[in-house]
């Protein structure tokens, strides 16, 4: 699999699913005038962001989003990331992150110190320890620090999809407080893709992404967008990366372990994906295991219950459209940034593309 391959379907389509990725969305932190900044070209703007370290800061970042998803509600796990009301992230700058995530009256706190994840919901009161084996814990970016921190996702983004890309700078703008350039991705002419650019406002000391707005095709505001609204360079105490359970807390403790049965599952999902397609309109495909489209609805905790006891094919029913081809039949989840098909018999295929790509993907053999 292609870098920038793996880059694209991680970053955008990720994005567009809600799977993960550049997970928080805000508006832009300021309409301040633009700020006088020495010229500099896109590569090396580029590589500049790719090799910068911005070290430790505390920042916070808004959310909001026009995805157009269905009003899936509660009914989809991870759903909510996508309406959270903001979300506080601060870093040593070595791998040690804490992120406060806020939604109405409660908050889930995650902690990473290196070796240990800590993951506490003040509405259920319930925290969640997880110890991360040692061999884990040497890999960089273990844990939970790369979902936590945008700008990881952003930097990734920006190493991969340039390469299919054409790259320029457009000014400058401030965010946060702070100068920025303004770094634009648009896809090549040959690429189908229901993404219009990719914009990046970089911060013109530090070089770390303080905006990533993805705009799709036909619409004239960002269909997602990741901003910090307020943001501070500076050392942060040892004692932020460290968690104590409030009083009364139910407290898990968990290590992860991975027997076999999982091991050949993994091996058999990494055998059934395939990539088709390379840059932009890359197509992600594959298999869903038979027993995850038939799992009987569960009443069962954890993360606040949400989705819980989910039925996937009534789901499907309700916020997919049922299509057709000559690759099958199957149900069809469309947003502005990006697209998936699920056919009847377990196949699916999915991207930042229209349609038809993925129908001609699934025809592939």
């Amino acid at each position: 699999m292609k870098p920038k391959t793996k880059g694209i379907t991680a970053a955008v389509l990720g994005t567009a699913l809600g799977a993960g990725g550049l997970a928080f969305v805000a508006m832009p932190a300021s309409a301040d005038d633009k700020p006088a900044l020495p010229q500099v070209s896109a590569e090396d703007l580029v590589q500049s962001v790719v090799k910068a370290k911005p070290g430790a800061f505390d920042g916070t970042v808004k959310v909001s989003n026009d995805l157009g998803l269905p009003a899936v509600g509660n009914a989809v796990p991870g759903a909510s990331a996508l309406t959270m009301d903001s979300a506080h992230i601060f870093s040593d700058g070595a791998g040690k992150s804490r992120l406060a995530v806020t939604q109405g009256a409660s908050q889930e706190t995650v902690v990473h110190d290196g070796t240990t994840v800590w993951d506490y919901s003040s509405r259920t009161n319930t925290a969640t320890k997880v110890t991360i084996p040692a061999d884990v814990a040497k890999q960089k970016g273990a844990g939970s620090e790369k979902t936590a921190d945008p700008v990881a996702a952003s930097t990734e983004l920006l190493a991969k999809v340039r390469e299919s890309s054409t790259v320029s700078v457009d000014g400058t703008a401030s965010v946060a407080g702070r100068a920025a350039y303004e770094l634009v991705l648009t896809p090549k002419p040959a690429e189908r893709t229901l993404l219009r650019e990719i914009r990046v406002a970089v911060d013109s000391q530090t070089r770390m992404p303080l905006r990533v707005s993805v705009l799709s095709n036909g619409t004239a505001t960002p269909a997602l967008q990741v901003a910090f609204t307020q943001i501070e360079f500076t050392q942060q105490p040892a004692d932020l990366f460290a968690f104590t359970p409030p009083k009364g807390a139910k407290v898990q403790e968990k290590t992860p372990t991975v027997d076999q049965q999982h091991k050949d599952l993994a091996e058999q999902a990494k055998q059934d994906t395939k990539i088709v397609g390379d840059g932009w309109d890359t197509v992600v495909t594959g298999k869903v295991p038979a027993d995850a489209l038939n799992a009987a609805p569960k009443q069962q905790s954890g993360r606040e219950g949400r989705g819980a006891n989910a039925d996937p094919k009534a789901l499907l029913e309700r916020f997919a459209k049922k299509v057709s081809g000559t690759w099958g039949s199957g149900y069809l989840v469309t947003t502005k940034v990006g697209s998936a098909v699920l056919t009847d018999d377990g196949r699916f295929a999915a991207g930042a593309v229209p349609e038809q790509v993925l129908y001609e993907a699934l025809g592939q053999k």
